[in-house]
């Protein structure tokens, strides 16, 4: 398989035709190698327009990477920095980091299954990466350890958000997350306006899977 010939495809295909126009996240695209962060088993199917699971069935508990032009839209929509200070919730397969860390200047990512922590450490030394900070634990509430953020991506989707991520937005910071429960989600971007304001846009649906442990809302039975 040419893989750079498939990595072009992809983003003329279906990066670019899903309005993501935004050349440094291009470039980014262009330049990570993918097919180097996703499981071996699914080499073939990195460029695909697809999730690909990041454990083979039957342990497969619902981890993925998200598909490639979901990945772009997101980076695209959080109108990144090259001085932002940036939390990713769920590192999953080190992929998004790697674009991240060719975008701002410091990555923190916080993953709550250690093996893919070590897994996403592996990719990301072989890429000659060196400004993401990869944290095991649990980010369902984001990561007050490293706070505030220029911007917070979850890579999960949540119920509901939980108020603890806006208060770890620098003023003037951005967070994207994917908010609802299937079949009805919606990608969101919430901008921190002043130390109590905040602007909430919904940017398109689409349907993801859940962080772990997030909370969920209370549901009344008559």
């Amino acid at each position: 398989m040419d893989f750079d010939q498939a990595r072009f495809n992809m983003i003329e295909s279906q990066i670019r035709t899903w309005d993501v126009l935004d050349q440094a996240v291009l470039d980014a695209v262009a330049a990570v190698k993918r097919e180097e962060f996703v499981p071996e088993q699914y080499r073939e199917l990195a460029f695909a327009d697809m999730q690909i699971p990041l454990r083979p069935a039957p342990r497969d508990p619902g981890e993925v990477m998200l598909s490639p032009k979901l990945e772009a839209r997101m980076l695209q929509e959080l109108v990144l920095s090259s001085s932002d200070r940036v939390l990713e919730i769920g590192t999953g397969s080190g992929y998004v980091s790697a674009l991240l860390s060719r975008l701002v200047t410091q990555v923190v990512s916080v993953e709550i299954a250690p093996e893919f922590t070590e897994r996403a450490q592996g990719r990301l030394r072989a890429a000659g990466v060196n400004n993401v900070l990869l944290e095991v634990g649990d980010g369902a509430s984001g990561w007050e350890q490293a706070a505030p953020y220029d911007a917070i991506l979850l890579t999960g989707s949540v119920p509901m958000l939980p108020e603890a991520f806006k208060a770890q937005l620098k003023p003037g910071g951005r967070l994207l997350a994917v908010i609802g429960e299937e079949p009805v989600m919606t990608a969101t971007l919430i901008t921190r306006l002043t130390d109590i304001d905040y602007g909430v846009r919904g940017l398109f649906e689409t349907c993801i899977p859940a962080l772990r442990n997030v909370r969920r809302p209370t549901r009344f039975v008559f």
